[in-house]
């Protein structure tokens, strides 16, 4: 009886010890009892024994749950172990072990298969103390049932929850890191025996977690066949299994290295938050995936930088123009490409790899998990990357001289390139914009102005494209007619029935510059970041714009005038018409000054205070930053702040500064048809118009919420510039319907 017990303990019923299921499976044909996880064990006495006394019964009873836990624990290692049909035979009947290896390859995972490997390093601790017990009674005289309580004891308060574990896993399906996450849960237990069990389970899924993290963070290869891991592909049905770093490199030289490269770090790879254990912080994760794709890039440069680097290196380069490079191109892309290897050695060495994997290697072989070391490693190693990358954007492709470019060019610090270019196509943009040709015309100036004030070392002009995005796109029907109206004015037409609140962005508002970026600046320069700059310089041109065109009117009309006057002192004679219009226009010299000491304030403030300020602190970040993150982080700082301080992000700010402007251009156009068409109904309501809103503008920007905040820290100083003699802060009470007293056109004769 003794020995029919001890086989019933390791799984094994006979006579002695049947299993409730299989009795149910004979009488009513149930279903597969191998994917069934009874609450209660179903291992019992078989009922027609005689010769058991009830104290005896009781006493084996208890422990037969014993043998029914090992036999489902040992169930579940076979099954995701995934051993061959005649290892599986051992465990299972031959149709059952047939429908078990069908069952595992179709849901595989690596992170059971691990779990698996645990529990049957559990198990043989059990089966050791069977034996034990056995011997035990073999050397008994006088063998006794408690000698098996004894020696079993000790697995009462173990083998019950590790089943607890499995049935749930089964039932619910848990893999990958939602089961080292239920692992790290059932550690926190009061019983010893029980945590240093779960804590074993937990180390061998750990142990796929590492494998997993050397061949993200050591090669930048994804490892993960069942979708376990919680660093995915952005396209889940292209979930990447690579084998070797070679594959990859081929595959990006091959498959349009640039945009396979840029895919893979801007939108390639996310961090797939049902697989990321709760015990690893989100920080963290967005460190590894960092890590990884930095590895990445650094370790798969693209096709293009490679051959440039490896001509580079020879001392082969050849200034010659383009046609002559598209000529000898060709040859120069086969010989150098047998130093282009060198290449991501350089960029990566195998030493810093070393490295790297020494850490996670460390992690690994540590036989509990420890969340501060954990983290500590993965900052590390997040570091290393970060800095082997900064040392490829800033040293090797010249980060500053691009964004010193991007200064120039974006944020208008080439203010003769664009003074010229505007006064060059000052009369184009009278006209409204021709769908077809508009980006070829203004193509010329554009050129010109180049011509004129870019030296031929600039080398980052090559890279700045002009373009109008807005033409027949971006124009209403309505906006359209405006433009017309405009070309109206010009010509002597009237402009009477056009209120100020009718004109709209014109077509040459949409003006834009695009910047060409080469690998491995793309990483830095992202399109969102560009965007950034784009919003930023059609803002600056236009304030530009409408500054150059109110400085042209006094311009214009004060030659007319000193040539009206040379005319009336060579004529020796009184020209009363002349005197007319000299004196006639002073009141609207007064609101011309009004709106020119405004724009021109706020384009200081704009170039000196907010991006001069914001440059020398970037570059200050550029200079002691060895860290690409960092610089990233700095970059996105100085984007926001100047669209922030610029007023571009507050809705109300710059709806009052778009109407500024617009009331401007238009008080110059009308002015320079005062003596064709003296509109002065429509020059009072401008001027009235642009004193309510130069009013608002003033009380919004004043109030606490702006001028006492953190986020434009130089708004006092322009405030202090506009309201210097108080002039502002006695008018802005227009916007309580107290307006400025409007200028009387009509009072001089």
């Amino acid at each position: 009886m003794l020995h029919e017990l001890l086989l019933a303990l390791v799984g094994y019923t006979g006579d002695l010890v049947i299993d409730e299921r299989d009795e149910r499976e004979t009488l009513f044909d149930s279903s597969d009892p191998i994917s069934d996880f009874p609450v209660e064990p179903t291992f019992k006495l078989a009922p027609d024994l005689s010769f058991i006394q009830p104290s005896e019964r009781d006493v084996i009873e208890r422990l037969l749950p014993l043998g029914f836990y090992y036999r489902e624990l040992d169930h579940f290692a076979a099954k995701h172990r995934h051993l061959s049909s005649f290892q599986l035979a051992k465990h299972y009947s031959h149709a059952q072990a047939t429908e078990v290896q069908k069952e595992s390859s179709g849901k595989a995972s690596v992170y059971r298969r691990a779990i698996a490997n645990g529990i049957i390093e559990i198990l043989s601790v059990y089966r050791s103390a069977v034996l034990q017990v056995e011997q035990n009674l073999l050397s008994d005289p006088l063998p006794i049932l408690a000698t098996v309580t004894h020696g079993l004891n000790k697995f009462d308060v173990v083998l019950p929850p590790i089943y607890e574990l499995i049935a749930e896993i089964e039932r619910e399906d848990i893999r990958g890191g939602q089961l080292l996450n239920l692992l790290h849960k059932r550690c926190h237990c009061g019983i010893p025996e029980l945590q240093s069990c779960f804590q074993r389970l937990l180390w061998h899924g750990h142990q796929v977690l590492y494998n997993q993290l050397a061949s993200w963070m050591v090669y930048g290869i994804l490892q993960d066949p069942h979708g376990e891991f919680f660093i995915r592909r952005q396209d889940d049905r292209d979930i990447e299994n690579e084998s070797s770093v070679s594959d990859t490199t081929e595959k990006l030289m091959y498959k349009s290295s640039e945009n396979a490269a840029l895919t893979d770090w801007n939108i390639g790879f996310h961090i797939f938050l049902e697989m990321l254990p709760e015990y690893i912080h989100m920080q963290i994760a967005e460190a590894i995936l960092f890590a990884g794709k930095a590895v990445r890039v650094l370790r798969n440069p693209t096709y293009s930088f490679r051959v440039h680097e490896s001509i580079f290196q020879q001392h082969i380069l050849r200034g010659a123009q383009r046609t002559q490079g598209s000529i000898g191109g060709f040859a120069l892309l086969k010989d150098p490409l047998k130093g282009t290897n060198k290449i991501a050695d350089e960029l990566f060495p195998q030493s810093e790899a070393d490295k790297i994997e020494e850490m996670l290697l460390g992690l690994k072989q540590s036989s509990e998990f420890h969340k501060r070391s954990f983290e500590s490693a993965v900052n590390s190693i997040c570091t290393v990357a970060a800095n082997h990358l900064w040392q490829l954007v800033v040293i090797r492709a010249d980060l500053n001289g691009h964004l010193k470019a991007l200064k120039d060019y974006f944020l208008l610090a080439k203010g003769d390139f664009f003074q010229c270019f505007l006064e060059g196509s000052r009369q184009l943009m009278r006209l409204p914009p021709r769908l077809s040709t508009a980006e070829a015309d203004l193509m010329v100036p554009f050129q010109l102005a180049a011509l004129k004030t870019i030296s031929e070392e600039d080398k980052y002009f090559c890279r700045v494209l002009l373009r109008i995005p807005s033409i027949g796109i971006g124009m209403t029907s309505s906006e359209m007619n405006l433009q017309k109206m405009k070309v109206d004015v010009n010509r002597g037409a009237s402009l009477q029935g056009v209120t100020s609140s009718e004109f709209s962005v014109d077509g040459w508002d949409g003006i834009a510059l695009d910047y060409s970026v080469d690998w491995p600046l793309q990483l830095f320069f992202t399109p969102e970041v560009l965007s950034k700059y784009l919003k930023v310089f059609q803002y600056l041109i236009r304030l530009k714009r409408t500054q150059m065109e109110l400085e042209k009117s006094w311009a214009g009309a004060m030659h007319q005038d000193h040539a009206d006057f040379a005319n009336h002192r060579r004529e020796k004679k009184n020209c009363l018409p002349s005197q007319h219009r000299r004196i006639r226009p002073r009141p609207m010299w007064q609101v011309r000054e009004h709106m020119t000491f405004l724009i021109r304030n706020l384009q200081f403030y704009i170039q000196v205070d907010v991006i001069e300020s914001q440059w020398n602190l970037l570059q200050a970040h550029v200079q002691t930053s060895n860290d690409f993150t960092e610089l990233v982080s700095f970059h996105q700082g100085y984007l926001s702040a100047l669209i922030s301080q610029s007023f571009l992000d507050i809705g109300s700010v710059s709806r009052i500064l778009d109407s500024i402007m617009k009331l401007c251009l238009q008080f110059c156009w009308n002015i320079e048809q005062y003596e064709i068409n003296p509109n002065l109904s429509e020059l009072e309501q401008i001027t009235e118009e642009f004193n309510k809103k130069s009013n608002s503008l003033y009380t919004i920007l004043r109030s606490s919420r702006l001028a006492g905040s953190q986020r434009a820290p130089f708004l006092r100083q322009f405030l202090m510039r506009l309201n210097y003699n108080s002039f502002f802060e006695a008018t802005a009470r227009g916007v309580l319907n107290v307006v400025r007293p409007r200028p009387n056109f009509t009072s001089i004769a």
